[in-house]
């Protein structure tokens, strides 16, 4: 798959249904912004309603270009639901702090979070749908697709890919201290920021790895968050 130049591309434009009226000045619609949060995570949640219940599924994703992608079985509910072309609401977050104020009323946390909004695709022709699940194998892992077992008719069949243009986009950030009332700040009160983070842990080999077998180099260049 060959993404459009990001850096071509405008700006993201708030809409009726993504603009940001609650502490609006943590909004971001800069695009470089936006796919450099989703860049930095693996999970998401589609929300979506079927039959007038509504339903969050969490799932892996991955961006190519101005589209998210994200896939599972083909007899999943969610996905034979969305290939439909509903709407859905597509959300990443990144917990990013604990912000601890000299109140509780003004303690937050520090975040990235995206909302985006649309009708999903479904990837049919077995050469873009391979093409896509190599992308998110690269991501995670990049060297690893070349070394895998090729993927067979059937397990393709068995898998449904989405993709969703990134259009209707809802980005809000927190960075930074607390923001206590003037008057608290001469209290003597501890009041910091707590950072959170996503690690990446040391890889563990299968037990029933083949003898001699030592471990890839692209494991070191695992990064998510």
């Amino acid at each position: 798959m060959t993404p459009p130049n990001d850096t071509a591309m405008p700006d993201f434009r708030p809409s009726e249904r993504t603009r940001i009226k609650r502490l609006n000045q943590r909004a971001v619609f800069d695009r470089k912004t936006v796919y450099e949060i989703l860049d930095a995570g693996l999970m998401c949640h589609v929300g979506y309603v079927i039959d007038g219940q509504p339903y969050v599924t969490p799932t892996a994703y991955w961006r190519e270009g101005d589209r998210v992608y994200w896939h599972g079985s083909s007899a999943s509910k969610m996905l034979r639901a969305v290939e439909k072309g509903i709407d859905v609401c597509f959300t990443v977050a990144h917990l990013d702090g604990l912000v601890l104020a000299r109140s509780g009323f003004h303690s937050s946390i520090n975040y990235r979070s995206i909302i985006a909004l649309g009708v999903a695709e479904k990837i049919t022709g077995e050469a873009e749908k391979t093409a896509a699940l190599e992308a998110f194998s690269e991501r995670l892992t990049p060297g690893r697709w070349a070394e895998l077992r090729p993927i067979q008719k059937q397990e393709l069949k068995a898998t449904t890919v989405l993709s969703m243009k990134l259009e209707e986009v809802a980005c809000k950030v927190r960075t930074g201290p607390p923001g206590d009332d003037e008057e608290d700040y001469a209290l003597d009160v501890w009041a910091g920021v707590v950072p959170v983070g996503t690690a990446i842990g040391a890889a563990e080999d299968d037990p029933r790895l083949n003898p001699g077998i030592a471990q890839p180099g692209y494991l070191k260049q695992v990064k998510i968050g």
